[in-house]
C-alpha cells in the first residue's frame, strides 16, 4: 500500500495499533468503535442477526446534531443503525467466497458521493480482505492485490478531500481502520495477537508535520476511537465509553483547547464510574474540622 505508507511515514497523519478485545467478530467490534464500550460474548450470537443498537454512540450523537451520514458496505451497520443514515447501500457478508463484488458494490458509489456536498460523514465498510482470509489465509497471493485495491480507494478519497478543502475553512478527517485482524489460518473471533491487533490511521491537514518527523505507531485501545471521533466532530462522548482521547491528535492545538478536550473526557469517564461502581465516592472531600473543645453549642 504505497500511498498509505507514504501518508503514515511522511504525511499529515497519526497512526496507531489499536487493540480489539475479543470476541473479534464484526458486530461487537463495530459497537466498540462507535460506542467506546466493551461488548460481551453474547454479541457473538447476535453477530449474524444484529438487533438495532440502543446504546449511546457516535452515530446517534451525530444524527442528533443534524449531521448527514452516508453509508456503503457491510449491512451489519444498517441493522445496528436502521434510522441513522440519509443514504445507504448494504452488502451481505454471508457469501465469504465473494471478495470482488462485495467491494465493487462499495466503490461504485465513490465517484458520485465524493463530488456531492450533501453529507457530513461517509462510512465505508469493505469486506473483500476479510473474505480472502477466510478462503485462503493471510498469506494468499490475493491479499496483495486486495491491499493494492484498498490503497487506490484511500488515495481517491484523500485526494478528493484535499481538493474540497480549498472551498471550506474546516479541515477534513479521514480514518482508516480494521474492526479485527486474522489468525495465521485466516480466521478471527479469538484473542491471538494477529486477531486483536488492528491498524488505525487518522489523516488530516490539521496534523502539521515537519520534514524528518518520524512517528512510531503507539499501541492504543480500539475503544479510544469513539471518544476521539466525538471530540473531533464536536459531539458529546458516548456516555458508556471507556475510551480515552488519542492525545497525539490534539497535541498541535492551543493548550487551552487541549485541556478542555481532556476535561470533557474526564467528566464523561467520571460519570460512568459514578453510575457503575457502587464504591465510587462522589464527594471525597475531607471531613469538616470539629470546633475546639469548650465551645458552647446547642444540640
Amino acid at each position: 500500500m504505497p500511498y498509505t505508507t507514504y501518508l503514515v511515514e511522511k504525511g499529515a497523519s497519526h497512526s496507531f495499533v489499536a487493540e480489539a478485545k475479543p470476541p473479534t467478530v464484526t458486530m461487537p467490534r463495530i459497537k466498540a468503535l462507535m460506542t467506546g464500550s466493551l461488548p460481551g460474548f453474547v454479541d457473538v450470537i447476535r453477530n449474524l442477526n444484529s438487533p438495532a443498537l440502543l446504546e449511546d454512540s457516535v452515530i446517534r450523537q451525530a444524527k442528533a446534531a443534524g449531521k448527514r451520514i452516508v453509508f456503503y458496505g457491510d449491512e451489519t451497520w444498517v441493522k445496528l443503525f436502521p434510522k441513522h443514515f440519509v443514504e445507504y447501500d448494504g452488502t451481505t457478508s454471508f457469501f465469504v467466497s465473494d471478495y470482488t463484488e462485495v467491494d465493487n458494490n462499495v466503490t461504485r458509489h465513490l465517484d458520485k458521493v465524493l463530488k456531492r456536498g450533501d453529507w457530513d460523514i461517509l462510512i465505508l465498510h469493505y469486506l473483500g480482505l476479510d473474505h480472502i482470509g477466510h478462503i485462503s489465509g493471510p498469506n494468499s497471493p490475493l491479499i496483495g492485490q486486495k491491499l493494492s485495491e484498498m490503497d487506490s480507494v484511500l488515495m481517491k478519497i484523500h485526494t478528493s478531500l484535499q481538493s474540497k478543502e480549498r472551498e471550506t475553512p474546516l479541515p477534513n478527517l479521514l480514518v482508516l481502520c480494521g474492526d479485527h485482524g486474522m489468525s495465521e489460518t485466516g480466521s478471527h473471533g479469538a484473542s491471538s495477537t494477529e486477531e486483536v491487533n488492528t491498524p488505525l490511521i487518522l489523516i488530516s491537514s490539521a496534523f502539521e508535520r515537519k520534514p524528518g518527523d518520524i512517528r512510531l505507531p503507539k499501541h492504543v485501545q480500539q475503544t479510544d476511537v469513539a471518544a476521539t471521533l466525538a471530540i473531533a466532530l464536536g459531539l458529546p462522548i458516548p456516555k458508556d465509553s471507556v475510551g480515552s482521547l488519542l492525545f497525539p491528535v490534539v497535541e498541535g492545538r492551543p493548550m487551552r483547547e487541549q485541556l478542555r478536550f481532556l476535561h470533557l473526557n474526564t467528566v464523561q469517564l467520571s460519570k460512568l464510574l459514578q453510575e457503575n461502581v457502587p464504591s465510587y465516592e462522589k464527594g471525597s472531600h475531607p471531613a469538616p474540622a470539629k470546633r475546639p473543645t469548650g465551645t458552647a453549642q446547642k444540640g
